[in-house]
């Protein structure tokens, strides 16, 4: 069984949890799945169906492993989530997104049904995308062979398998278990149909109409109104969730009513369905033709599937029967003849197989928002959760430290960890008493009972020396043996006259044999039995045996034989001691016996001696009677050491170290002696162990020491305790994390300084990891149960000392404020304080924190640092020294921007923002220090455009946060705006990206810059940047303008004045040179970047132009005179954009619409403007592109557009009309125009297209 590392936790569902992973040895990434053993019929189902697929449209399957509580699976890792996920986070899909999307389930669907099967449960979860954004079916486990019934094949998984882990389970559970999710099932189904191809596209109609909407079809939290709704009502209208123009297409519509047909029958088929119009032809022919004539048998042949691989067991009375219909399709691949064949690999070492798989330290990468949305929640139900006493945490604390898993029992006797078992045998022929099963002997009436005991007392009280006595009773003692293991037979048989005549018997038989069988039948009895009456002669047994291990102690294997008797009996008296209300002491265990089972764990004895010794002192030591009381001496805890660190057995370590963990359940005493004697480092050393168990005990024994309050001090300050415990954290068990992060706790309760260690080593990334473990609504293990209770405290504590450490650092600055130097205290305040900032910012980037620390007060906090930063920045304050300044503005900065991030805590506290946060910032912009100003600047920018997008203030509010802010920025920023602008690069970029933000819209600030005569420094920057027009720089220059240019208020004539319309030429040209010789989508995106606000410009220009001239026009046609030089002036000021109409024209063909709109709306109004001014408007390059946008284009609003542009320039200038006289391409897309005009009744297209052709022939 070969490793694997797990990474983050990527998926989750109510009994599985899915990780990314890697095999070890290669670089492959993959998904491994997670999942209870209890779904082991719908994991085998997956993956006998999946087990050999390959196709691109479906997740593949690689293989699988069982562990002892668990199934793994390992598939293809699917990076981009699932469908239902994408639709959450974007609402509703774009009509032409929907197709893509379609066309991959289409073919992943069509794959599945070529073989035969039918997916039954088709839902957007079960859709998953890969990096690329391919769609990807996935979760077979309700699929089926078509014709088959999965109900017989999860019964006979169960029945034979203990799919369900020894539990029985009911059919009628079997049949809830094989049931999909109702919102995507078809109404057949509904009415008691098997599920069928037509209900598959049922299903896949409601996802294509969810993904397209936002929502399913059907949908309703009451089943009965559900069902109703699928059966009666028709889907609503076709409407974007949120978007009120989106409007589906005619073959959209079409296509869902086709798939969401009530009846089957007439239902959409493939055929149809391939040759739909919707999908544009993105299916061949050939794939029509092939499901046409039924030919499935070329893609059936072609997969080389092992069926030799299930062939099996000659019975087939149990398994399901695939019907008439699908056994032509029915490979041998997908038939159950011997699951045993399909079974999984499984671990080498079945006790502590979960470690096979284990956590990377590898740090986990922010999800997407959808991801941690539900982890949001939970802090939020935390957060209400109101502080908890310190004597609250510790009566909690107590009743975490100790879990079932810490104190299960195993046999003493017939342990096959401790020693071989060896077979009994008896000859039922030979028995001097009825040989009764021991189900038999369970049932016997009491007269019945009696006479069987005593026979069998009869016997064993017959003398040795009659013939064949000790044969007949070896044979007896045999088959007692073989019914002791029941317990209600043991437990008669214990309390009956049997047990003082097996006790009398080891103290007389002569024959050695004999007394072997009786020792071991008292063993067997004490460890089976149930109930122990007070008279029982139990402790006469003890002290026999405890004599008898005296007397022989230099006899290992005698030793071996009495131990797991005694052991056991002092476990069963233990037991019924601690049942007793109130507790007594009935059975009073002679002290020899707890004194020979100690001599028996010291050094020199046989491994197994101290093995059972071992496994006595860890079973008995689970109780809590006072039995366990004997075996708390001072030497317990390091004779236990001893055999944990020196066998070569792990089975005799893990017990050792097990049951020191019991008996430090009773006193933290022996887990302290072995401290002192060997040192802390040695003990934390066994953490790095690989054995599960022994890391839980280990965990256990710190968290009940730390809890006790022994070595406190020493254990809180250990560095390498924290770091080694922090490394378990990376383990696969969830109670070691759980423990794990209890120890963590108790550390920073009595040190908070731990805390910056702990962030430091990735703290906050596991509890992330482990708080997805704990989301409300889902079904928890009690592991997972234990685990959220643990990580529940840990938060809770870490988001209450978080007040106390930013006030400690501000008390630390407040000592020092305007102070050059520090005294010897505030200079060792400061070093201790001052880093504990980092903590702050771990906290903030986490999701789980965030939105528990961050509030008015810790924002008002925050404030307060930026302010004493301030200070330190203008030299007012200096004892901080530089190192730790700058470490503490740059963490300070970073934690502003962890909250500016997330718009909605900044929209929820915006006023807390605006009053506490921004006005330090502002005074950090214009800092010395290069670094602070962009950070500063850059965050400014972010939170302004948060700001001034948003609604002002809700009613009833008497301040203005967004006047506050333009007020802040005019008074302290503008006037000194023109030296940010001309200073080093990056300052300028975020300097303008600032006033972009402050542009949107804002009148007030507009005038500032103009009043400032900001505007011809800008024009400056632009003329020094102009080498790279694609930088940061020049795009939020450009942003500026555009901003400028668009607002009612601006001034143009300014604009004018530096040159607005030679600049917006220049970067044009540029531009769209970059544009239109883009070799890949990157660099074409980043051109459009830049010339769609540079198309913004010219537009509002041209605009404002025309508008201009049109007023003179009027003016001059209704006789009322008027001044005409305006219009003169601004026609001669915007003349150099005709130098760009070739460029526009060029533009026609992009494939960006917003381009193509942008450039075709300037083009209009520049031919409008001047006519065929430009001579080379029609060129042969420029006629090409004029062909190509006529042919392309589907819009009759933007092909008349062209129509006008075109005529415009040919009736304006002849010139370019005779150039039109042998472009046969542009004529002949004009004539098909003209055809397919016509055909539409289109009137006022064909007219303009008739008059351009005119024009040409004339």
């Amino acid at each position: 069984m070969e490793n694997f590392i797990l990474y983050e936790e990527i998926g989750r569902g109510s009994k599985s949890i899915v990780y990314k992973g890697r095999k070890k040895g290669s670089i492959s990434f993959v998904a491994i799945i997670c999942c209870d053993k209890s779904k082991k019929a719908e994991i085998t189902n997956h993956v006998r169906l999946t087990h050999d697929m390959k196709n691109e449209n479906v997740v593949s399957f690689y293989e699988w492993y069982e562990t002892s509580n668990h199934l793994w699976l390992v598939v293809e890792l699917c990076t981009g989530g699932s469908l239902e996920t994408v639709i959450a986070q974007d609402e509703y899909l774009q009509e032409d997104v929907v197709r893509e999307f379609g066309i991959d389930l289409v073919k992943g669907l069509n794959y599945i049904h070529e073989l035969g099967l039918i997916f039954c449960d088709l839902t957007p979860g079960k859709i998953l995308l890969d990096g690329p954004g391919t769609l990807k079916l996935s979760n077979f486990s309700l699929s089926k062979v078509q014709g088959e019934s999965l109900e017989e094949f999860f019964a006979y998984i169960v029945s034979t398998e203990g799919g369900d882990c020894g539990e029985i389970t009911p059919r009628r559970n079997l049949k809830n278990r094989v049931q999909g999710s109702p919102v995507y099932c078809a109404p057949e189904v509904i009415n008691g149909s098997d599920y069928s191809i037509a209900s598959d596209f049922w299903s896949l109609g409601c996802i294509l109409y969810e993904m397209f909407t936002g929502k399913p079809p059907f949908f309703s939290e009451s089943f009965s109104e559900l069902t109703e709704m699928i059966l009666r009502q028709d889907p609503p209208p076709l409407k974007p969730k949120g978007h009120d123009d989106g409007k589906p297409s005619v073959a959209f519509e079409n296509l869902l009513n086709s798939l969401l047909h009530k009846d089957p029958h007439k239902r959409i088929s493939w055929q149809e369905l391939l040759k739909h119009p919707f999908w544009n032809g993105a299916f061949t022919v050939e794939m029509a033709a092939i499901l046409m004539e039924g030919e499935f048998s070329t893609l059936r042949n072609s997969k080389q599937y092992h069926s030799d691989e299930l062939s099996g067991p000659e019975d087939t009375r149990q398994r399901p029967r695939p019907g008439p219909e699908a056994s032509q399709f029915l490979t041998k691949s997908f038939t159950i003849d011997n699951v045993a064949e399909l079974r999984p690999k499984r671990a080498a070492n079945a006790d502590d197989n979960e470690s096979i798989f284990l956590l990377s330290s590898r740090p986990t990468p922010r999800t997407s928002s959808a991801a941690q949305s539900a982890p949001l929640k939970i802090s939020k139900l935390q957060s209400e959760v109101p502080d908890m006493h310190a004597g609250d945490v510790h009566s909690k604390i107590k009743e975490l430290i100790y879990i079932d898993t810490d104190l299960t029992i195993t046999p003493i006797i017939d342990n096959p960890k401790i020693m071989k078992i060896v077979p009994v045998k008896f000859d039922s022929k030979m028995l001097s008493v009825p040989c009764h099963s021991s189900e038999k002997l369970a049932s016997l009436k009491d007269h019945e009972w009696i006479h069987f005991v005593q026979q069998v007392c009869s016997t064993l009280e017959s003398e040795d020396k009659v013939t064949g006595a000790p044969r007949t009773k070896l044979n007896l003692l045999c088959y007692l043996c073989s019914v002791a293991s029941h317990k209600e037979v043991a437990s008669k048989l214990i309390n009956s006259h049997l047990f003082p005549l097996l006790t009398q018997q080891l103290r007389t038989a002569p024959n050695w044999d004999v007394r072997a069988k009786v020792i071991r039948v008292i063993g067997l009895l004490a460890c089976h039995t149930v109930t122990l009456n007070e008279e029982v002669p139990v402790i006469e047994a003890i002290s026999v045996l405890t004599e008898l291990i005296r007397e022989n102690f230099r006899n290992s294997k005698l030793k071996q034989c009495l131990l797991p008797s005694l052991g056991e009996l002092l476990y069963l008296v233990a037991t019924q001691e601690e049942k007793k209300e109130p507790p007594g002491e009935c059975w009073a265990v002679p002290s020899a016996a707890y004194t020979v089972l100690m001599r028996c764990l010291r050094e020199g004895e046989e491994p197994v001696v101290n093995h059972t010794a071992a496994k006595i002192v860890e079973n008995v030591c689970t109780t809590v009677s006072y039995h366990a009381q004997g075996f708390l001496t001072g030497e317990i805890g390091l004779m236990l050491w001893y055999l944990f660190t020196h066998s070569t057995v792990d089975s005799l370590r893990v017990t050792a170290i097990s049951a020191l963990c019991r008996i430090s359940r009773h006193t933290v005493g022996a887990f302290q002696s072995v401290i002192d004697k060997v040192g802390l480092p040695a003990v934390l050393n066994t953490l790095a162990l690989g054995i599960s168990r022994v890391q839980q005990c280990m965990l256990t024994m710190f968290s009940a020491m730390l809890l006790s309050g022994v070595h406190l001090q020493r254990l809180v300050q250990e560095k390498d305790l924290v770091t080694k415990v922090i490394r378990l954290l990376e383990g696969p068990s969830p109670a070691i994390r759980a423990k794990a992060f209890l120890v963590l706790l108790q550390v920073l309760m009595n040190n908070r300084d731990m805390l910056q260690l702990c962030c430091n080593s990735r703290l906050v990334m596991y509890i992330e990891r482990d708080s997805r473990k704990a989301m409300p609504g889902k079904e928890q293990q009690s592991c997972n149960e234990y685990l959220s209770k643990c990580l529940d405290l840990l938060i809770r504590h870490v988001v209450q000392e978080l007040p106390a450490i930013l006030g400690d650092i501000l008390s630390a600055l407040a000592n020092v404020s305007r102070r050059k130097h520090p005294s010897t205290v505030q200079a060792k305040q400061l070093k201790q304080c001052l880093p504990t900032m980092s903590i702050v910012l771990h906290l903030l980037t986490s999701q789980i924190f965030r939105p528990q620390i961050v509030n008015e007060d810790f924002l008002s906090n925050l404030g307060e640092l930026l302010n004493h930063i301030k200070l330190i920045d203008t030299n007012e304050t200096s004892a901080v020294g530089q190192a730790a300044s700058e470490e503490l503005t740059r963490s300070t900065l970073s934690a502003i921007e962890a909250v500016a991030q997330h718009p909605a805590l900044v929209m929820q506290y915006r006023s807390a923002v605006v009053t506490s946060i921004l006005p330090p910032m502002v005074s950090l912009a214009v800092s010395r220090n290069v670094e602070w100003r962009v950070f500063s600047l850059r965050l400014l920018s972010e939170i302004t455009l948060l700001l001034v997008n948003q609604d002002t203030v809700e009613k009833g509010e008497n301040q203005n946060p967004n006047g506050q802010l333009v007020a802040l920025i005019s008074e302290s920023l503008i006037p000194q705006y023109g030296s940010l602008l001309l200073d080093q690069d990056p300052v300028p970029v975020y300097a303008l990206k600032l006033l972009v933000a402050l542009t949107e819209g804002s009148t007030p600030i507009i005038r500032l810059i103009e009043e400032n005569h900001i505007l011809p420094i800008v024009f400056q920057v632009i003329l020094e940047h102009q080498d790279n027009v694609l930088g940061g720089t020049m795009q939020a220059a450009v942003g500026l303008l555009s901003n400028l240019v668009v607002h009612k208020e601006t001034n143009l004539q300014e604009l004018f004045k530096e040159g607005l319309v030679d600049h917006v030429c220049n970067i044009f040209i540029e531009a769209s040179v970059l544009y239109l010789e883009g070799e890949n989508k990157s660099s074409m995106k980043n051109g459009s970047s830049l010339l769609l606000p540079l198309l913004d410009i010219m537009h509002c220009l041209l605009k404002h132009t025309s508008a201009i001239v049109r007023l003179a026009l009027q003016a001059q046609k209704s006789d009322a005179g008027g001044d005409t030089q305006d219009a003169e002036d601004l026609l001669l000021i915007n003349k150099p954009l005709t130098d760009l109409i070739s460029l526009l024209i060029q533009l026609l063909t992009s494939d960006d619409t917003e381009v193509y709109e942008g450039a075709i709306q300037c083009l209009s109004l520049l031919v409008q403007l001047y006519g065929g001014d430009n001579p080379a408007s029609m060129s042969p390059e420029n006629v090409q592109c004029f062909t190509e946008a006529l042919q392309t284009q589907q819009d009759p609003k933007h092909l008349k557009l062209l129509l006008r542009i075109i005529k415009r320039l040919i009736t304006s200038n002849e010139k370019h009309l005779r150039s039109l006289k042998e472009a046969e391409g542009l004529v002949g897309a004009l004539q098909r125009l003209t055809e397919t005009a016509r055909f539409k009744a289109d009137v006022a297209l064909t007219s303009l297209v008739s008059e351009i052709l005119k024009s040409i022939r004339n």
